[in-house]
């Protein structure tokens, strides 16, 4: 199987730690796409009409995006702990999580674009406010709420991804919420995590 990856996409990172995690990584093939709302690419738009990576290529199938489904699809394909609990409180903590963790990261990309990436007479403070405003609550809810003990699953994996995503392009920090900061640094040190680092810059 083939991986349409972007090696700074907090996204793409989580469907490969995923994968890391679950013991699949070495039976992909990752290769590096890069996209933005505003550079059109022609083969990730061959498989996916959003152009957004990742993309799970199977052969003789159809393609598999976006990461939420990538991430249920592997989790079908192994025999050991599901990292999608299958039933009960387990299971919506999980999903819970990760939607936070989607939206987080969605939130960082708009505040990027008011601070940086879109050109500066047409910034709009008050969206950017406005997405800070909920990053920093966001922060809060996790500090409260986050189960340090908790087993590995595919919330925390787009928890992790998409904080070091956060700290890789210097938005707001989340580091002043001691546990939140200690469980992230934690987790950091995995393997599935060492071995996908992010890298590189958007190019629009």
């Amino acid at each position: 199987m083939i991986l349409y990856y972007q090696t700074h996409s907090p996204f793409a990172r989580k469907a490969l730690v995923f994968a890391h995690e679950v013991g699949f990584a070495d039976r992909l093939e990752v290769i590096h796409h890069e996209t933005s709302p505003t550079r059109r690419n022609e083969e990730v738009y061959a498989e996916n009409p959003l152009g957004k990576v990742p993309i799970l290529l199977r052969e003789g199938q159809e393609p598999i995006f976006d990461s939420d489904v990538i991430c249920a699809y592997l989790d079908t394909l192994h025999e050991g702990r599901k990292l999608i609990p299958e039933a009960g409180e387990p299971r919506w903590r999980a999903l819970r999580l990760q939607s936070v963790a989607q939206v987080l990261a969605q939130t960082g990309i708009g505040l990027r674009w008011e601070g940086e990436r879109r050109p500066e007479h047409l910034r709009y403070p008050a969206l950017a406010d406005g997405y800070a405003e909920k990053i920093e609550a966001t922060y809060d809810w996790l500090e409260r709420t986050l189960d340090p003990e908790a087993a590995v699953d595919v919330g925390q994996i787009a928890l992790a991804t998409t904080l070091s995503w956060m700290a890789f392009r210097d938005l707001p920090s989340f580091r002043d919420r001691p546990r939140l900061t200690r469980w992230f640094d934690a987790f950091e040190e995995r393997p599935s995590m060492r071995a996908t680092p992010l890298s590189g810059e958007t190019f629009d």
